[in-house]
């Protein structure tokens, strides 16, 4: 693929459950995206008929004013005309509204977890996999669709497969142990009581967090051949904390490795690594997805949550492990690279590669 420029003209995009926290996000991150618009912001029905503004208990910063003033409508593909369709519903709505956009031809960039392990659904993150997008052909061979649905991944599988994509793609990757520390925002809004979590850590988080993420790294560090995805040859065992921490999941990982390396080597092909879309000239995709910090208690996500605009995963600690290979601490901000934000960098590849109509 050679390098892209932006569309001559803003291309209009829809928000689904906009006045969430991650729809928040989109909102934020879409104000004054080169490429993008939002024209349509869609949400539950007590919220239609609403502007925005009134409709929305605004989390972050100020509420960019254009959207302030649009009219928050039903999840109804027929209310809504835009090409594209960002969805930050939560899985209970989302799996019967995200197939009904599909079905009517728009392209659907979906952060529920509803259609991320289907056969023929992409779960993708440009840097690590983006020709698992030739899924698309087969998705609407055998689903029926004009559109489609794309799907990024669970917000601490992001963190962990950029930071063992590198790592993969040189050495092979056989075994991981992952334990988290997963960030309020995570939870939403209003999220987990404060006296629950003030203190305290919850060595427990709902919706098959851990299976997500023992099963989401193997599809998108997997092979795309005839039509069809083989998972990556390797076995992840997880477990999850809710921390009093406000953005940036923290993941700590032993990884095994089929070429044993030193943390040297690791290191440089941690830092040499660009991902597979750095000449396309996306707006959302930082320059190195993963940055490795040599100080010896970093990362932090009071300190490093921002890096590459929230874009790119800080990686540290990176030492010999005892039992396996290697040992590395990795953090990323879980709204943006592991929500809204991937799921607006999925939207630039599509365009990037012609599969969204300008």
């Amino acid at each position: 693929m050679s390098s892209h420029t932006s569309p001559a003209r803003k291309i209009p995009v829809a928000i689904l459950g906009a006045t969430g926290a991650v729809g928040q996000t989109f909102v934020r991150l879409l104000d004054g995206h080169p490429w993008f618009e939002v024209t349509a912001v869609a949400a539950s029905e007590r919220s239609a008929g609403k502007s925005y503004r009134d409709a929305t208990h605004w989390l972050s910063g100020e509420m960019p004013e254009r959207a302030s003033r649009l009219e928050v409508t039903m999840c109804d593909p027929a209310l809504l005309d835009a090409p594209i369709v960002f969805s930050a519903l939560d899985s209970d709505a989302a799996g019967e509204v995200e197939a009904a956009f599909a079905r009517a031809g728009r392209m659907v960039l979906s952060n529920a977890r509803n259609y991320r392990m289907d056969a023929d659904i992409p779960l993708l993150i440009p840097e690590v996999n983006p020709d698992h997008l030739d899924l698309l052909a087969v998705q609407r061979e055998v689903r029926g669709w004009s559109g489609a649905i794309v799907t990024n991944s669970n917000c601490s599988t992001m963190v962990v497969a950029l930071a063992l994509a590198p790592l993969h793609q040189a050495f092979g990757v056989q075994q991981l142990f992952v334990t988290t520390l997963q960030a309020l925002s995570g939870a939403g809004y209003p999220g987990v009581p404060s006296l629950d979590i003030l203190g305290n850590i919850i060595p427990f988080i709902g919706g098959g967090e851990e299976e997500k993420i023992e099963s989401e790294p193997l599809k998108i560090l997997g092979t795309f051949e005839h039509g069809a995805i083989t998972p990556a040859p390797m076995i992840v065992s997880a477990q999850v904390n809710r921390v009093a921490v406000e953005h940036g999941h923290t993941v700590c990982m032993s990884v095994k490795l089929a070429t044993r390396v030193t943390p040297e080597i690791a290191i440089s092909a941690l830092q040499s690594w660009k991902g597979a879309v750095a000449s396309l000239g996306l707006p959302s995709a930082p320059a190195y997805p993963v940055v490795v910090t040599m100080e010896h208690d970093r990362p932090q996500p009071r300190r490093d949550v921002n890096a590459g605009g929230g874009m790119s995963v800080v990686i540290g600690r990176v030492r010999t492990d005892p039992l396996l290979d290697l040992r590395l601490v990795a953090m990323g901000h879980n709204t943006v690279r592991g929500a809204a934000g991937a799921s607006i960098l999925n939207a630039e590849l599509l365009v990037a590669r012609g599969l969204v109509a300008r």
